[in-house]
């Protein structure tokens, strides 16, 4: 059973030529993938987190890095550009996570 759907759902197939979309797109499926072997092993949720960085870690770089590159072809600074960046992959983090609790809160 594939219980990630909801993450999933949210997101468009991305072109090609689209770095930021790919990118987004083979983040959030990683995160996404690891709920269930994650609920299988029962982990806590900072376990989880901490599985999340070490799985997703090269999908996180490589997502974070398109959309700075994206963003400052758009004119933004470096430092806007890498904010921006930080907040993206935070509110993935952020939905994953919650997700993963509700998965653990007794019904």
């Amino acid at each position: 059973m594939f219980v990630a759907v909801p993450l999933v759902m949210m997101l468009a197939a991305a072109p090609a030529a689209d770095p930021v979309g790919a990118g987004r797109k083979a983040y959030s499926q990683c995160l996404s993938a690891q709920i269930q072997p994650s609920l299988e092993k029962k982990l806590a949720l900072g376990d989880f987190q901490s599985a999340l960085k070490a799985k997703c870690g090269d999908k996180e770089a490589a997502f974070r890095a398109a959309i700075v590159a994206d963003d400052k072809t758009s004119g933004m600074s470096e430092q806007e550009a890498q904010s921006d960046a930080n907040d993206q992959v935070s509110e993935y983090m952020d939905k994953i996570t919650a997700e993963y609790e509700d998965y653990l809160s007794p019904a």
